[in-house]
């Protein structure tokens, strides 16, 4: 994968899978200490130890369309490559959190990517789960829920254009206010 939007649908998708019916990503880009904190939380059907343990190995995978599981790994070793590391925490019954971190600056980080295209797809594509994504650039932070979207349109379709072209407007908006916010903050500090 060519850039970290992309791992987060994967990540994601692996909480639908097992269940998840609330799913929060959160990206947080921290300038000041120089890192980049990805979290991907669920309330779905959560792991055993022993699954826990084996989770990063390619070949222990729960699909099966296939049998190897390299969605985990790869992002493993993305952190790893860029002096990060990746964490996850699980409780059967309860849910999943994956937690990655990278060295922003690091030369070999990818690049974030287009993280609204990735978010439209997870919420057009899966309406019955509630969906949070949190972007924090610094100090500043853009929140979007779409359980509050979803009530106001009372039964209107999430894949009519002006609802698509609505939400999409309002994730990217909130990404750019969020990030130029926080750049006009370093530069009164500079």
């Amino acid at each position: 994968m060519r850039e970290l939007a992309l791992h987060i649908l994967d990540i994601a998708e692996n909480s639908i899978s097992a269940g998840a019916t609330r799913i929060k990503v959160s990206v947080n880009e921290n300038l000041k200490d120089d890192l980049l904190r990805i979290i991907i939380e669920d309330n779905g059907r959560g792991m055993d130890i022993a699954t826990l343990a084996r989770i990063t190995d390619p070949f222990v995978t729960s699909r099966t369309t296939r049998k190897v599981g390299l969605g985990l790994p790869f992002f493993k070793a993305a952190a790893e490559a860029c002096e990060g590391s990746l964490n996850i925490q699980s409780e059967p019954g309860v849910g999943t959190t994956v937690t990655v971190f990278f060295k922003h600056s690091h030369i070999d980080r990818m690049p974030l990517g287009d993280l609204c295209s990735t978010l439209l797809t997870l919420i057009l594509g899966t309406p019955d789960v509630h969906w949070l994504f949190e972007y924090r650039m610094n100090d500043e932070t853009f929140e979007f829920d779409d359980e509050p979207v979803k009530e106001a349109l009372a039964g209107v379709s999430l894949t009519e254009p002006a609802v698509m072209r609505f939400i999409r407007e309002m994730i990217e908006e909130g990404i750019a206010d969020t990030r130029q916010k926080a750049s006009h903050a370093i530069d009164h500090r500079q």
